[in-house]
């Protein structure tokens, strides 16, 4: 209770010596959006990799299967359509 009283009671700050810490929290701000952005490209581009590798190990897993049961290979798009 008495923060609060305490809070209330506080002056504000005036406009001209807010406004370099109004400046610097937007700064801030778009900063931390910016890593998190970076960081899910990131993600992204790594799983997407990942899933090309996996896509290319079933494709030549499929071909040696269909070899070795003189089937005609799996084509790229029964496998995985787009």
């Amino acid at each position: 209770m008495t923060a609060l009283v305490l809070l209330a009671e506080a002056p504000a700050l005036p406009l001209h010596a807010a406004g370099k810490y109004v400046a610097g929290a937007y700064i801030v701000f778009v900063a931390i959006i910016l890593i998190y952005v970076a960081i899910m490209a990131r993600r992204l581009t790594r799983n997407q990799r990942e899933i090309a590798e996996l896509r290319r190990e079933l494709l030549a897993r499929e071909a040696a299967q269909s070899a070795a049961d003189d089937r005609p290979p799996v084509a790229a798009e029964e496998v995985a359509p787009r």
